[in-house]
């Protein structure tokens, strides 16, 4: 019987905690925006401004986590970052004010940023190099399938209320992430095995053994354009992924008329195109440039966006964010790998980090704009279409991003 790759196993644990975040938080974050605005009458503005605090959070700590993830590994990150994504969550249910809900949500970005997106793609870029987008993508399909259960968190607040769902989440997160985090290592050689699993290479003698690849430093990366070009990109490509996960269900609740039951039944939508998203960048990852694949997704964001701003029944409504899903699981993959592509396995984990600061820019602006221009103008309409136009033309950022040349230079 042939033995599993660990590296796939570092797959499924991390696509598992994905799935975790996606469920609990990032596609469930629009319901509770719902409610506490109906419940506690803060506007939209005041509750975007969490995601905004969120983002800044975890923009100011991406290059000081990628850091810690290149020289310390990431095992332990991920098991404290379970336990304040818990604490986050009971913090969350106990809450009687604006300030009160900032602070729990502070700790929720704390914990969330710990097992991200960003240090499980790290890990998983240090395990695999041919099938690297792949695993990838199986990685985030987690994070799509999670996003199908966000009908379970709107049923839990309808059936037993926010609070209660909300402590639920903590308990569940603590319970199910920590054995998870744990599966988790950061590179093949600590446990004596290879990249890809592939047999080791002979040694010759008197002769070091030189890195496959491109293998930037932080620094190196950072003089680089494609570094800026692609972060910019990603950064466009999130003004849109943002507002939508904020205030989509609210939308379509005062905008469009529907309740929110059916609004998140909707929004489910979103996480299905994200699924067959992912599923289509694992048959096509290393097939076509990633780069132009990111700019087609580009627009396809934008499109789907515009098609949820202006929908004029449920057809238009399912289409739109089923294409605003396909673009996101196909695109967001091949964020990460492109970045490994181009600068290798080296510093990763800071380069990576250091692309949060300018790629923020997206999770900021996205659902403060959105919330913004909703609570001057009584709809989301302008906000929704202004983050469409900007994300369109975000695609040219990823068109001229191309792969850097090696630099050699011994101050680097």
């Amino acid at each position: 019987m042939t033995k599993i790759f660990y590296g796939w196993r570092i797959v499924g644990a991390s696509g598992a905690l994905q799935f975790l975040q996606s469920m609990l938080l990032n596609s469930a974050f629009g319901i509770y925006v719902a409610v506490l605005v109906e419940e506690r009458g803060w506007s939209k503005t005041s509750l975007s401004a969490a995601a905004a605090l969120k983002s800044t959070e975890v923009a100011l700590l991406g290059p000081l986590l990628g850091w810690l993830v290149d020289r310390f590994g990431s095992q332990g990150m991920a098991r404290i970052g379970v336990v304040l994504f818990g604490i986050g969550f009971m913090l969350l249910s106990r809450i009687e004010t604006l300030l009160g809900f900032y602070g729990a949500f502070m700790v929720l970005a704390l914990g969330s940023s710990l097992f991200s997106n960003l240090l499980v793609s790290v890990a998983i870029i240090q395990w695999f190099e041919k099938h690297r987008t792949r695993a990838l993508s199986a990685c985030q399909l987690g994070g799509a399938v999670g996003g199908l259960f966000v009908f379970v968190v709107a049923w839990s607040v309808q059936a037993w209320g926010w609070r209660a769902t909300a402590f639920g989440s903590g308990v569940l997160t603590i319970l199910i992430g920590w054995p998870l985090a744990s599966i988790i290592r950061s590179r093949p050689e600590d446990l004596g095995l290879t990249v890809d699993g592939a047999p080791p290479r002979p040694k010759t003698s008197g002769q070091p053994e030189l890195p496959s690849g491109p293998s930037f430093t932080a620094r190196q990366a950072l003089r680089t354009s494609a570094f800026w070009l692609l972060s910019l990109g990603h950064g466009c490509s999130l003004l849109v992924v943002m507002a939508i996960n904020v205030h989509a269900i609210t939308h379509m609740k005062e905008g469009l008329g529907y309740t929110l039951a059916h609004a998140s039944l909707f929004f489910v939508l979103v996480t299905v195109g994200q699924f067959f998203g992912v599923m289509l960048g694992w048959v096509v990852g290393e097939k076509f440039a990633k780069r132009k694949v990111a700019a087609t997704c580009m627009l396809a964001h934008a499109a789907g966006m515009l098609m949820l701003t202006y929908s004029l029944g449920s057809v238009m409504l399912a289409c739109g964010l089923l294409i605003h899903g396909v673009a996101w699981g196909l695109r967001g993959p091949f964020m990460q790998a492109i970045r490994a592509d181009y600068f290798g396995r080296r510093s990763i984990g800071v380069i990576l980090g250091l692309s949060t600061m300018i790629t923020v820019i997206g999770n900021i602006v996205g659902p403060l704009l959105a919330g913004a221009f909703a609570d001057w103008l009584g709809n989301y309409r302008t906000g929704f279409t202004l983050l469409a136009l900007l994300a369109g033309a975000g695609s040219l950022f990823f068109l001229m991003a191309k792969p850097p040349r090696q630099m050699h230079t011994a101050a680097a």
